[in-house]
């Protein structure tokens, strides 16, 4: 079993420790412990889940058994983190985006490249069962040739969730809606689509919250592959609705709305995988199912067991945070 820590304990820490504890219970994975440097979550992460903390990064990094941290801390704290469990020979599970700004995301490919220690990136979008039968119909051919792809995004955010010290600032989290909610979509849909040629958008900052991020964003998107497409994001559209991603191509087209996948391919009768439409997309983030997490986090154990790079390596992570960047450029 492969001993895990988790370094930053606020509200990204739940999906990840349900996770954990189905991953316990098969003999997959035990907790070693997990750390934040205020005390109050300490505590109150060691009261919900039964678990031990330690009262520094040092300790942790040095308990007995460790093999892999996961690092849910806000972006901008990734990089020294991602530096001193390298330092120490640990893999690493990093929350997106990598970091606050794509060159220093870069920095974490390089500085666990550069130690040898596996790295993957926080997608789990991308391990929903949905999500992973539509990438396999476009490996496959299924859709034929992609011509026109989209992403919508159109999620609520209220103020509570923009209480917290910081929420919504380039100082804490980079960026917003793009950076923060809809990279999520973003990276799901260059992992099913290809990398992005040319990137032409608008991004606002709206007058229903003080923040000096955008939270409406949109762009017409050029595919290396020909396609053309669209992406719309913002986290003012109370209630809020399910993320959307539509792909269309000359052998037919699907439909993944959060957890529903509709896929026409022509002469074929529908195919519909319905895990239904929570998303996190409304005023509670957390509201979803912890399934993928547990998917992504078994990938990251047989990544290490096997010596080979994990699905959503670290460097994959990548071409959403340079889009994201391109598009706020134009």
């Amino acid at each position: 079993m492969i001993g895990i820590g988790v370094v930053g304990l606020g509200m990204a820490a739940a999906p990840h420790m349900l996770a954990i504890r189905d991953l316990e219970a098969a003999g997959r994975a035990r907790l070693v412990g997990g750390f934040s440097p205020s005390a109050e979550r300490r505590a109150a992460f060691a009261a919900r889940w039964s678990a031990p903390v330690l009262d520094s990064l040092d300790a942790l990094l040095a308990a007995p058994g460790l093999g892999l941290v996961v690092v849910l801390t806000p972006p901008g704290a990734h990089l020294p983190v991602v530096e001193a469990a390298a330092a120490a020979g640990r893999h690493l599970l990093v929350e997106k985006p990598l970091e606050i700004t794509a060159d220093r995301a870069e920095a974490v490919v390089q500085v666990a490249a550069r130690a040898g220690v596996t790295l993957g990136v926080v997608f789990q979008h991308r391990f929903r069962p949905g999500a992973l039968r539509l990438k396999q119909a476009v490996e496959g051919g299924e859709l034929g040739r992609l011509l026109s792809c989209l992403a919508s995004i159109r999620w609520w955010r209220d103020a509570a969730y923009f209480a917290q010290p910081g929420r919504g600032t380039r100082a804490r989290d980079g960026g917003g809606v793009l950076l923060t909610q809809a990279i999520h979509s973003i990276d799901l849909l260059l992992h099913l689509a290809g990398p992005v040629a040319e990137v032409k958008g608008f991004a606002v900052t709206s007058p229903l919250r003080s923040i000096d991020t955008e939270d409406v964003a949109c762009a017409a998107l050029r595919f290396a592959s020909g396609a053309i497409g669209v992406l719309d994001a913002t986290t003012v559209a109370e209630p809020r609705w399910p993320e959307r991603i539509e792909i269309a191509g000359t052998g037919g087209s699907a439909t993944l709305v959060a957890e529903r996948l509709e896929l026409h391919v022509r002469g074929c009768a529908p195919e519909v995988l319905d895990r239904g439409l929570a998303g996190g997309g409304g005023a509670d983030p957390m509201a979803f199912d912890h399934g993928p997490h547990r998917a992504m986090l078994a990938e990251m154990l047989d990544a290490i067991a096997e010596g080979r790079a994990p699905s959503n390596a670290g460097a994959t992570g990548l071409p959403a945070q340079r889009l994201i960047e391109s598009l706020l450029a134009t």
